[in-house]
Formats: structure tokens, sequence, C-alpha cells
């Protein structure tokens, strides 16, 4: 049996709006004890996101099937459909039928600012799943991104007891998550993958120096935007980035990489490849709207890659036809 990748994290909708106005010229600083705010908007789009499902989605482009691990709620019904048919497998997903699935609400006005409301729903639930129901022996590699703190403390805690390898995501919920949750998730993990202001704040969080923090996880992975990726492990990595533009969203552009870097990985890549295909993998999610609305034949995939980073198309093509 092929062994299965495991993404622990969150599934979500978000709801996009748009007014045609500035919020500003609608809040009376002098009255904010009695605010009461209603805004007509323009537009309104449902995209389907969530850091597991984006991450699958992206594996599920580049060939592989990995297993999806979150709660949701009664809405999924279209939205499971959508996974599976581009290779996501949702067999470890639960749906919690008295609530909806987590979903974020967001209205942007001319000036680019936002009012955003989060509400977590049936991810609220996620720590009563547990890898334990899951058979150990089939899985490769737990991938843990955000969702509710506590599941991802346990989803840590689990993959340490089963000696399962993990790659740690906690990226927007580094914020929320406490030192000891953090020192607790990044020790141990053969992964650490971070964007360069969210290992800013996790240096400050923890009082740990990122050499530091290097020598506690296998690979410390940096993201820098247009600058690029680090890769640390027994030495460092630089990879461009994949420069376009053609830039469009930059929503979901971080689990369109993970999904890129960790497909690339499972299918035996070394890390210069991985982390081409992953910033590859970004740059296509850049160039479209939504955190799921890039789309590409492998194909497709493997000539850009030639176009942009010349030699190595035939190693990405080997390794993407292997299962993942």
């Amino acid at each position: 049996m092929t062994k299965q990748i495991i993404l622990v994290g969150s599934i979500a909708y978000d709801y996009l709006m748009r007014f045609s106005g500035h919020f500003n010229n609608h809040i009376l600083p002098e009255h904010l004890e009695r605010l009461s705010l209603s805004f007509l908007v323009d537009d309104m789009r449902r995209e389907r996101g969530g850091v597991a499902a984006n991450i699958g989605y992206t594996m599920g482009l580049l060939g592989g099937h990995p297993l999806l691990f979150g709660t949701v709620g009664r809405d999924f019904g279209d939205y499971r459909d959508w996974l599976t048919r581009h290779g996501v497998d949702t067999g470890g997903v639960v749906v919690l039928q008295d609530l909806f699935t987590a979903s974020f609400f967001v209205t942007t006005d001319l000036d680019n600012r936002q009012i955003a409301s989060f509400y977590a729903g049936a991810m609220a639930e996620a720590a009563q799943l547990s890898l334990e129901d899951l058979n150990p022996e089939h899985i490769e590699l737990v991938v843990i991104s955000p969702t509710a703190p506590d599941a991802m403390a346990k989803a840590v805690h689990e993959c340490k007891m089963l000696g399962l390898p993990y790659v740690y995501d906690p990226s927007q919920q580094t914020v929320r998550l406490t030192k000891e949750e953090l020192i607790d998730g990044i020790d141990g993990s053969l992964m650490l993958i971070v964007n360069d202001y969210e290992l800013n704040l996790i240096e400050k969080k923890t009082g740990l120096e990122s050499a530091e923090i290097h020598a506690m996880t296998h690979n410390l992975i940096v993201t820098r935007g247009e600058h690029g990726i680090t890769i640390l492990n027994d030495g460092m990595h630089h990879i461009p980035a994949a420069l376009t533009e053609n830039i469009v969203d930059p929503t979901g552009v971080g689990d369109a990489f993970r999904g890129g870097l960790l497909r690339a990985y499972v299918g035996g890549a070394d890390w210069t490849i991985a982390g081409k295909v992953g910033a590859l993998a970004a740059t296509f999610c850049l160039e479209n709207v939504g955190t799921q609305g890039h789309h590409y034949t492998i194909e497709e995939f493997i000539l850009r890659f030639e176009q942009l980073y010349g030699g190595g198309a035939q190693r990405v093509r080997k390794l993407l036809a292997q299962q993942a």
C-alpha cells in the first residue's frame, strides 16, 4: 500500500466583498460607543480556502493524493466534490451536521482597508480527531498547519508519540500560539516552514535566535517573497522566486508553495528542485484570484519550469510520476 501524506489543518470558505466607498467616511470617532454600521457591497464571491485544503489542492494538481484531516460542517458537500476531482483524498474529513464549515467574511473598501470576521464553526472541534485512528504504518508524513490551537498541539503530541515525521507550519496561528506550543511544535520536526516575518515573530515570542530554532528542526525553510526561499539543513540552499509580471492575488501563495515543495519532496527531489517546484507553484497561485483559482496540467507545469529554470525538467517529470 502506498504511504499517505496527512494534511492536518483548516478547511474553510472565504466570503470576499467589496464596498465602493471609504470606511473612514462613515466612522465617527466621537461616537464609537454607539457604533452601528451597515455597508451595501457591490459584489461578493465565495472562495474555497483553508490552509490544509489549499496545500492539498496544489499537491493534487501535481499528481499527489494527500489525505485531508479536519472537521467541516453540513455545507461541505460541493467543496468535497471539488477537492476529490482535483486529487485530494477527503476520507479523513469529519462532517459535523450541527455546524457550518469555518468561514472568513471580509469587506474591502476603495482604500483596501478591511473589516473582517472569522467564524471557526466546525474547525473549533478539530481536536476531537486523532491520528491514532489512522494506521500509522501507512503514514509517510504529517503536515501540521493552522487550525484550532488545541488540535495543532494534539497532532504534534501524537506524531511524537507514534514516531511520525511531521512538518510544522504555524503560519497564521503564530500570533495565537503560546511560547511553549511553538517550541514543542518546532522541536523534533522534520521541517519548519515559515515566512521571514513569521520567523521573526517566533524569535520574539520564544526568545530564541534563528540559529537556535534551526537546531531544533531538521530543515528550516523560510520564504522571502520576491527574494526567494532559504532552506537550512546540513547546508544552506537559496532558491530564487519564480518571478512574474502578472500579479493578481497574493492570497494563498504560501499554501501553494508548501503544496509544491512537499509534493516534490515526497517524490524524492533534492532540496534545490523541491524549492523550485514550490516557488513555481506559488507563482501559478499568485497569477490567479483565490487560493484555489489556479489550474494547470503537469506538462504545462514542467514546460514553464524549464522556461524559468533551464535544466531539471526531466527530473521534475520523473518525480511527479511517483505516487504520493
